[in-house]
């Protein structure tokens, strides 16, 4: 999401879907002008590389009709991790039925281990007035909560919840976005 954010701050592309495997790896699929994707690609990029994620990226000048077949995927539903691995994302429309959402901030909390996510979002909320946006599976034990609210209010959140995983799972990650993009916005679970 991070990333994601980053490209659709960078420049004007449109978020086609994003694929997720087990392995842990995502890929969101983009389009818009080739200057506009490959400096949407090379925001992305910096964005996973600046949180010690491997990257790997390229984009495409008029992909073949044929291999968009292989490039975009159908929908797909994991039966193992109970969600959707092959994201849609929401429509304008969607998105404009709150038309705050883009002014307030979005936090991430990710571990490994239900407990430790459990106790983390719960001190979160306790800590400070944000809403659950929801909760993604990612296979292999790791989870991540998003939350949302007013920066302050989100950032309070995120820090209080860090300690509370210690010694109930693994902290993998902790990111507060600020004013999310419309492109991030799109992907939020459903």
């Amino acid at each position: 999401m991070v990333a994601c954010d980053a490209m659709g701050k960078a420049a004007s592309i449109s978020i086609l879907q994003a694929e997720w495997n087990d392995m842990l790896g995502a890929v969101i699929k983009v389009s818009g002008m080739p200057a506009d994707v490959r400096t949407a690609v090379e925001a992305g990029a910096r964005a996973a590389e600046s949180m010690q994620q491997l990257s790997a990226s390229t984009w495409l000048h008029r992909p073949d009709r044929d291999a968009l077949q292989a490039i975009l995927s159908p929908a797909e539903y994991n039966a193992l991790i109970e969600q959707t691995v092959v994201k849609q994302p929401l429509l304008e429309s969607e998105l404009m039925s709150n038309p705050s959402a883009s002014s307030l901030a979005l936090g991430f909390i990710e571990t490994q281990g239900f407990t430790a996510v459990f106790e983390a979002i719960d001190t979160a909320c306790k800590a400070a007035s944000v809403e659950v946006v929801g909760k993604e599976k990612l296979g292999g034990g790791y989870v991540t909560v998003v939350i949302r609210g007013d920066v302050a209010a989100v950032n309070a959140a995120v820090e209080a919840a860090k300690p509370k995983v210690e010694g109930l799972g693994k902290l993998i990650a902790c990111h507060v976005i600020a004013r999310p993009s419309t492109a991030a916005l799109s992907l939020l679970p459903k």
